[in-house]
């Protein structure tokens, strides 16, 4: 094992930061769309319940590995064979939209809930005020909310870190992926991915004990404001 990470030591950390970054990226794409469809899922519209929740049980219920080739290999096909467009998608654009569009569905689902756990009448007061509904939401209950939201998020991202793995199929450089090339060299199955799962544990260990953290510091906040 100690061979193993002399010499290729290297290589699976650069690949470890190809997993974190296709990850973020996810996550930040992830938000955004999981922003557009959690308000949607909130308004009082029948059109955008109908839409966030076509969008939300479509993508979780479709494999992520289904997602994966369905982006990198179908939709450039089917767009070179209606316009003759010429497309190639990137494993890293195929990569990003894959996790995003599955990380957006579940934080649709926390966004909504996050909303939905503040009290109503800090919309009503909002908009007493004299403020539009979407000056209320934005200033008013979606910051909040996004408070509540954080370790929730921080989770979301453990679990698109971990998801990254399954990219490895469409060939985007990410650990496990040059975990494979590694074996393919050496032959040493059970040191490598002794390692890489080394790896991952340590990462993930972090970011749960930041969301403990976060979490903590959330709940400190809430008791102080009480005792208040």
């Amino acid at each position: 094992m100690a061979q193993i990470l002399g010499k290729y030591g290297m290589l699976l950390l650069q690949a470890m930061g190809q997993t974190l970054l296709l990850a973020l990226l996810g996550l930040i794409f992830g938000c955004i769309l999981g922003i557009i469809f959690g308000l949607m899922s909130v308004v009082k519209s029948k059109v955008c319940h109908a839409i966030s929740l076509v969008y939300v049980n479509l993508i979780r219920g479709v494999p992520m590995i289904v997602l994966a080739f369905f982006i990198y290999l179908g939709v450039p096909y089917a767009l070179n064979q209606f316009f003759h467009a010429g497309v190639t998608l990137t494993a890293l654009t195929a990569g990003t939209i894959c996790l995003a569009l599955n990380c957006g569905a579940y934080m649709a689902e926390i966004i909504r809930a996050g909303i939905q756990s503040i009290d109503p009448g800090q919309m009503e007061a909002a908009r007493s005020l004299g403020l539009t509904y979407w000056r209320s939401m934005f200033r008013v209950v979606l910051p909040q909310a996004i408070k509540n939201m954080i370790p929730s998020i921080v989770n979301q991202f453990i679990i698109t870190l971990k998801d990254t793995s399954i990219l490895s199929v469409i060939g985007f450089p990410e650990l496990v992926n040059k975990a494979q090339n590694v074996i393919a060299i050496t032959f040493k199955s059970f040191q490598v991915w002794a390692i890489v799962g080394v790896m991952y544990l340590i990462v993930i260990l972090v970011l749960q004990q930041v969301a403990k953290i976060l979490e903590r510091r959330l709940n400190y906040g809430r008791k102080a404001k009480r005792a208040r």
